[in-house]
């Protein structure tokens, strides 16, 4: 007799899985939901192909997967549902509802990275350009004609623009020491016009807004605290908004210093420093838009092209 899809063996165990995400855990209560959600449809297949909960082996699973892809699931929402699987078998291995934990076996497909949005180099220029002829010599613009400068010059991150220190700064070598993710630390080369944008600011602007409690901070809110990620984003949309095809993202000039630079030549490893890339395989999802640029050198140089 195959279970209902309340199966009362299931649902226990379901029941105890949310207490142990929760209490032993710590997840949040949204995060519970979505396991829940994800995973009262595994066990409404189970019921549907007569399978009992202590029978849950790696092909149920992809016969799972298999018919949610058919009903139109994307990429996204089967590796998410692959992830509740495997946290969910594991946890019922560990608690002797399952001799063995398939978990492991099942292959979760690789979600589709967006091709990243980049400015091309004279839509680049333009922006900067407008940006260092700008007149107005209040705090709030200077700092915005620094903030879009460096991170555009550097590659950074707007969080590790957002921690930098004045010290951070090595003029006589233009080069910016930068602490990125898992507190990894790198030296990025810093071109002159950003530098330049820097000192400004540095001059004309931080005084105004400095404090006592400002610290090393490089870049400040008006009340003299750090810059925070939310405004600097907002500094890079104001000073953008000119542009051609309207503003851009903090992300999307880090974008096009990555392609910038592969496209003038440098080598992926270099990039991936200069980004503080952990893999080179994040790095590698530049060079699509530089394909333009190895077809021209193709075409150029191979003896039958």
């Amino acid at each position: 007799m195959s279970p209902s899809p309340t199966d009362p063996d299931a649902e226990a165990a379901l029941a105890d899985f949310a207490r142990h995400l929760s209490a032993e855990l710590g997840r949040s209560p949204h995060t519970v939901r979505a396991y829940l959600g994800d995973l009262r449809g595994l066990l409404s297949h189970l019921a549907a192909t007569g399978v009992r909960l202590g029978e849950l082996d790696v092909a149920v699973l992809r016969g799972w997967l298999a018919r949610l892809h058919a009903d139109g699931a994307g990429r996204a929402t089967l590796a998410r549902r692959v992830t509740a699987a495997r946290v969910f078998t594991g946890y019922l291995h560990r608690t002797g509802r399952l001799a063995r934990d398939p978990g492991p076996l099942l292959a979760a497909p690789r979600a589709q990275r967006p091709l990243p949005a980049v400015l091309d180099e004279r839509q680049a220029g333009a922006v900067l350009d407008r940006a260092a002829a700008d007149d107005d010599a209040s705090p709030a613009a200077i700092r915005q004609r620094a903030v879009v400068e460096l991170l555009y010059a550097t590659g950074i991150r707007v969080a590790e623009l957002c921690g930098l220190d004045v010290d951070d700064i090595d003029r006589e070598r233009r080069t910016l020491r930068v602490r990125g993710k898992g507190d990894r630390e790198r030296v990025v080369p810093v071109a002159a016009p950003a530098l330049a944008a820097v000192e400004r600011w540095l001059r004309d602007g931080r005084p105004a807004w400095a404090t006592p409690a400002s610290g090393p901070a490089l870049f400040l809110g008006a009340r003299g605290g750090r810059l925070g990620t939310r405004t600097a984003r907002r500094d890079v949309r104001a000073r953008t908004a000119a542009a051609e095809g309207g503003a851009v993202s903090p992300h999307a000039l880090r974008h096009s210093a990555a392609t910038h630079l592969l496209n003038g030549g440098a080598d992926l490893r270099s990039v991936q420093e200069i980004l503080g890339h952990a893999s080179l395989s994040s790095t590698q999802i530049y060079t699509h838009v530089s394909i333009d640029r190895l077809t021209a050198a193709y075409d150029q140089a191979h003896p039958r092209a």
